[in-house]
Formats: C-alpha cells, structure tokens, sequence
C-alpha cells in the first residue's frame, strides 16, 4: 500500500513537472490545468489557517497569481504543492505583520487626536476628562453604542435600531468596551 502512495505521488509529480515546464514555455492551459488540480486543496489549507473564508480566497487567488509569475524559479525539489503552501504562508504572515504595523499607526493616530483635542478643550475653557482620551482609543463598533447609552441616553432598543444591529449586540459591545476602559483604568492605578 505504501509502495502504491510513492509511486502515485511518483507519477503526480513527474505529471506537474510536464505542466509546468508547459507553462513556463507559455502554455497557459498547463497552468489553468496546475490552477485546477491544486487550487481547492490551497484553499482549503487557507481556511484552516485563517479561519476566514473570504480571506482564504483573496490569498488563495494571489498565491496562484504569484505561482504563475514566478513559476521559472520553482525548482521541482518538492511537491509543487509545497512550494505553493510555502508562498502562502509566507504571504499569509506578512499580511499578518502589515496589519499589526496598520493596527499600532492607527492606535497612534487615535492617541495624538485625542491630545489635540484635550489641548483644545483646555484652550477653549471646556472640560475635558481623560476619560475621553481613554474612551476614543476604543473601536468605534464598540465607542458608538457606549455614547448612545452612557452619553445621550438611548436604550440598547434605539440604538439597535440607530446602528441597525441586533439588541444583543449592542449590549455586549456596551459591556466589552465598558470593561475595557475599566481595566485601562485599572492598569493606570497598580
């Protein structure tokens, strides 16, 4: 049995070896035909990766974009669904790193906004309390319905209905971000 995997893994190899050497020549079908037998298999690794099934997709079809662009620098080493897997995880772990780079430049944005607008309010006479600054640094899913409620005074059933999302969802979302400034409050006092 194990003889009979080796040799069908034997012969799928030598079989991609003959598509892609298609397909580096220009045979675009050698490829579609490589784009066909790997690109379920791709997506399926993805989605257990990302747990995203839109996102498993974008990479997926980016990952395959980028096989058939640099198909001459695969050296039929390994299977050609290694060397697939391997571009996808590695575009998967940048797209990682670029969002927490995006995440902190965004936190610095909110936190350099929220100065500005305390050094504002002192200038103009208002009062501004650091909650403020601590409440904007919050998402805004999450800062929307905690200023309805907390702030103007809605009940989570108007504000399902201002947003447009379920009540539920407000109240977790108002208690999430309640509990969240509480414990940035929390940390500020130890």
């Amino acid at each position: 049995m194990i003889e009979q995997k080796r040799k069908g893994l034997s012969m799928e190899h030598e079989e991609d070896g003959v598509l892609i050497e298609k397909a580096i020549d220009g045979d675009d079908d050698a490829f579609a035909q490589l784009f066909h037998r790997y690109y379920l298999f791709l997506y399926k690794y993805l989605v257990k990766l990302t747990l995203d099934e839109e996102l498993s997709g974008d990479i997926a079809q980016e990952t395959m974009l980028k096989c058939y662009t640099h198909l001459s620098s695969y050296k039929g080493e390994g299977r050609f669904s290694t060397w697939m897997i391997s571009i996808a995880s590695k575009h998967y772990i940048d797209l990682l790193r670029r969002k927490k780079r995006e995440r902190k430049w965004l936190d610095q944005i909110k936190r350099t906004l929220s100065r500005q607008m305390s050094w504002q309010a002192n200038i103009q006479g208002m009062e501004w309390s650091e909650v403020f600054s601590d409440f904007n640094l919050l998402e805004a899913d999450v800062r929307v319905p905690i200023l309805l409620h907390h702030y103007y005074g809605y009940t989570y059933e108007e504000i399902s209905k201002i947003i447009g999302i379920k009540e539920g969802t407000v109240k977790s979302r108002v208690h999430y971000g309640l509990k969240k400034l509480r414990k940035e409050w929390d940390d500020v006092q130890e």
